[in-house]
């Protein structure tokens, strides 16, 4: 049978669906330019690739810059982008197949686009999150909202790639440089950590002896014991789950799980353009 169809099956037969989504989700949906230099790396980032050679986002986030206001004037420009990017037709497309299901998505990554198509008490942000801040020394457990405080370093971000000094925002606490609450050298870890990996394991606990479908979009190999791994257990472990993977390149799942599961080594965003079109079809 066509795995699309069997994919529309499972989804339609769930009575809980549980998403885990990674960088691989994002990049089909057309935010590439964390890992490579795109066209929308360089229109977004053009004046950095210039002064400092960068490749991607992420030789610009762990770039070493001399000075703070540099290191702000990427983080600006790169957190800027991220919290007014549009979930685009791989997302919309994801919600369109989910429909009114049970849904719960768990997610790494930060870039915040499951929050346009759930709830966020629906989804759990587990390795971090640009819309919050928290102090570079985490020398407290608070996170503080970073939407105000980006757009208005972005507006400020001058042509030598900088943000003034005196704008470069400062703990409360301990007055150290802030940090975007995400996966990084000195990632808080606190109360609002836990709150999102209570989400998930509380959605889990609510259905599991439900017909539970376990789809996992786009993880890699660079972090697989974030969503691949528990999806792996809780597949195995369940009575009624079952387990589908989508991924062009990193499609795996161990012998164990092989009877209650399915593997599509396809792109991303064809299997649910397809998906779609045989919905609309039946």
């Amino acid at each position: 049978m066509n795995s699309v169809k069997i994919l529309l099956e499972k989804i339609e037969e769930a009575d809980a669906i549980c998403i885990g989504g990674a960088a691989g989700l994002s990049s089909a949906d057309g935010y590439d330019f964390y890992y490579n230099n795109d066209d929308l790396f360089n229109e977004v980032f053009g004046s950095f690739i210039e002064k400092y050679g960068i490749q991607n986002v992420f030789d610009g986030f762990y770039y070493p810059y001399t000075l703070g206001e540099e290191h702000w004037g990427f983080l600006a420009t790169e957190g800027h982008f991220i919290l007014h990017a549009q979930a685009n037709k791989v997302y919309t497309n994801l919600s369109k197949l989910v429909g009114d299901k049970e849904v719960f998505a768990v997610t790494t990554n930060q870039d915040g686009l499951f929050s346009r198509i759930l709830p966020d008490e629906k989804i759990s942000t587990i390795q971090g999150d640009w819309r919050y801040l928290q102090c570079g020394l985490a020398c407290h457990d608070k996170l503080y909202s970073s939407h105000e405080v980006i757009d208005k370093l972005y507006e400020n971000v001058d042509d030598n790639c900088c943000i003034p000094s005196d704008m470069i925002p400062k703990c409360p606490k301990c007055g150290c440089e802030m940090e975007p609450w995400i996966r990084s050298f000195s990632f808080l870890q606190g109360t609002k950590y836990k709150e999102e990996y209570n989400k998930w394991e509380t959605f889990i606990e609510e259905n599991k002896n439900k017909k539970i479908l376990f789809l996992e979009l786009g993880v890699g190999r660079m972090t697989p014991m974030f969503i691949q791994e528990p999806f792996w257990d809780y597949t195995e472990k369940l009575p009624r789950a079952y387990y589908i993977n989508i991924n062009p390149n990193d499609a795996k799942m161990p012998e164990t799980i092989k009877n209650k599961g399915m593997l599509i080594s396809k792109d991303i965003a064809q299997v649910l353009d397809e998906a779609i079109r045989l919905k609309e079809d039946i």
